[in-house]
This record gives structure tokens, sequence and C-alpha cells, in this order.
């Protein structure tokens, strides 16, 4: 890395149901980045997509005031603006970004659309690229993946959220012909668990259903595991990623749904997960073959459900961007496994820069041994 302080755009917010957890992941990197190495940029996102940059930006979000006031920004699509471009005046830049570290959760952040822009500008940046983030959000579409990768997964079957409203009492016969109850209804791309309900029986599969389509264009069924252990393993790398200590979450709800990840503060993590090695080892490959099915980079975590009885492993998800906040298992399984905080945010930095120069070396343009265009 370089001796001088590297420029570390840190970007939060966005325009997403995960909007709330973004500003608390973004809170702790800032606090942890090394103030002697790095820089650091704040750059928020408003619930309305407006770009500011401030040193208060994480204050204005969180308040949701004097946000029309703060000096907007944009990052252009191009590589020769290597900073921010000030608004309204457009003229000016805050200096050049050397990397970003993008924790803008869900949609418009996770989902690579974020990524593409940051590719645009050829600005390195934390974590997975365009197809990895996009797969990664994609909850149906990783589970083809994962299938044809060899990795289990719960049965499931998904539908058009069109189709949902329009045909809801069809969907709901096609979904119980499927699936036993009880069944998960999830929209195929959000995060934190927003949109997500478990049906016990039909009317509840139908509430679900409805709750699911306000969220993303498609709904996913997945029929729920037996008495299963929930259990999570970070990983870290790029072409050889590395993985943590498996952890185990035990959720203060029926399921570890929103506020039981973050609101009522009773859910629990145990760390390391009290398995035997055999089945922590087997989680641990299989976390690094899903990690390499849907081509991710920097970092991720990977979800699984284990039966008690039996030790069936079930590839649940996985997350490109995973939560950063005090109570997060990526970072906290990283600690078990004897990686502190700031050593991490150290460590994903360097892996940006490092497959941002591996990219580099590549050709993108190419000249054609005639003017054939021309004519």
């Amino acid at each position: 890395m370089p001796t001088s302080r590297l420029r570390v755009g840190v970007i939060f917010g966005g325009r997403s149901g995960e909007h709330e957890v973004s500003l608390v992941s973004a809170g702790s990197v800032l606090q942890a980045l090394d103030p002697a190495k790095y820089d650091v940029v704040p750059i928020g996102i408003t619930r309305e997509g407006r770009w500011i940059s401030a040193p208060q930006a994480m204050a204005l979000l969180k308040e949701r005031s004097g946000l029309e006031q703060a000096p907007g920004c944009v990052l252009m699509p191009e590589p020769h603006h290597e900073g921010l471009l000030m608004l309204p005046a457009g003229q000016g830049t805050t200096g050049a970004l050397d990397v970003v570290i993008p924790l803008v959760h869900g949609t418009y952040g996770e989902d690579g659309t974020l990524q593409g822009l940051l590719e645009l500008a050829d600005v390195p940046y934390v974590g997975a690229g365009v197809l990895g983030s996009a797969v990664g959000m994609d909850k149906i579409v990783q589970k083809q993946l994962f299938t044809q990768a060899g990795l289990a997964v719960a049965k499931y079957v998904w539908h058009l959220s069109s189709a949902c409203r329009a045909h809801p009492a069809k969907v709901a016969r096609n979904v119980q012909a499927s699936l036993r109850y009880p069944v998960f209804v999830k929209p195929a791309n959000t995060g934190s668990s927003v949109g997500i309900t478990k049906a016990h029986n039909r009317t509840e599969l139908l509430a679900g259903m409805a709750a699911a389509a306000q969220f993303d264009r498609k709904v996913i069924f997945e029929q729920g595991v037996a008495d299963a252990r929930e259990i999570e393993c970070s990983l870290l790398g790029n072409d050889d990623p590395v993985a943590s200590v498996c952890g185990e979450v035990i959720p203060s709800n029926e399921f570890y749904d929103y506020d039981a990840k973050y609101v009522d503060g009773s859910s629990r993590a145990e760390i390391p997960a009290k398995l035997p090695r055999r089945i922590s080892t087997r989680i641990q490959r299989m976390a690094i073959r899903a990690y390499r099915a849907i081509d991710c980079a920097g970092m991720a975590r990977a979800d699984f459900f284990v039966t008690r009885r039996k030790g069936t492993i079930y590839l649940n998800e996985l997350n490109s961007i995973p939560g950063f906040t005090s109570i997060s298992m990526y970072p906290k399984l990283w600690e078990a496994s004897g990686v502190t905080f700031r050593a991490l945010l150290d460590r994903l930095i360097e892996l940006a820069l490092q497959r941002h120069a591996e990219k580099g070396l590549l050709h993108h343009s190419f000249d054609p041994s005639s003017d054939w265009y021309r004519k």
C-alpha cells in the first residue's frame, strides 16, 4: 500500500429499505478506519437518491434535517474525473478518491448498480463487482447457481410479483402443491429480512405474498427447514478466499427478522458455534465454493441452516455487503478468527486495490486491421 494516506470514500444511506442499517454500518466503519493511514471522505445518499459530501453527512441523514442546505455532489461515470464533482455550481472536486467502501445495503447499492458506476469512474472499490453483486442480491438466481455448483439448498419456488398480485389464489395453490408449511416468503432482492414473513397456513401465505410483492418484481417461496440452527460464516479474499470460524445466530423472534436483528436487541450470537469439527469444516468449504460460484470478491457472509438431529447442511444465501454494525456477524466472526475490525478494513482496502490493479492489466480496446467502420 502507498506510504501516504489513502483518500477513502465511504458511501452510505441510499434509496433502500435498508437505509438505516447502512447508516449504522458506515458509522462503525468511519470510526474504525485508521486516521494515520486514511483521509476519509463521507459520502451520504439520501432516501430520495441525492448525494451529499460533508463531514456532517452522517448526522444529517440520521436527523433527516438540513439536507437541502448540504452540499450536493456526483461521481462522474468516466475515468478522468478522479474525485467527487460538487454541486450545484458543477465546479471543483473534493480531490481524487483512491478507493471507495460502498456500504449501501440493498437496492441501488448492493445489487451491482453502484458497482457499475464505480467501474465507469475507474475507482477501486471494496467488495464484489457488478456480476457478483447482482447475483448476490438476487436470491433466485443465486440459488440456481448454487444448485449448479452442487451445493444443497432448501426446496423453493418463485413467481413474478405481478402474478402474485393478479392471481394470488393460483400462486398459493402452486406453492402449496410444491412446498410444506412453514414457508418463508421473501422479495427476491432485499436484505436485512425486509419484506420477509413466515407462513404457517394459506392465510399467512397470501398476506406474506402481498407484503413481499411490494419490494421486488419477484417473490421466492422457501421450504422451512425443520428444527434447524442458523449458522453463518464470513469470507475474505479475491481469487483465493478464506473462511472465518462459524457462528450461530439465536434469534429472539420465531425467525431472524428485521426486529430480531436490529430493534429489540435480544437476539444473540454464539461464536464460535458449538458444532462438530467435521460440520464446521464442511460449512467453511461450502461457503468458499458458494463465493466462487457467484464470482464474489473482497468480502461476503454465507448463511446456512443445519438440522439438529442429522447435521444436514443447507446453504441459504450469500451476502456480498454484509452488515458492519456493532452486532453484525461479519466483523465479529473475523475478530473471533484473530482479525481485528481495523485490520479487517485494512485488508479489504488492500484487496480492492489489488483487484483494480489486476483489471488494469486487461485490454479494453481493440484496433481492427482496417478502417472498415468508416465506410
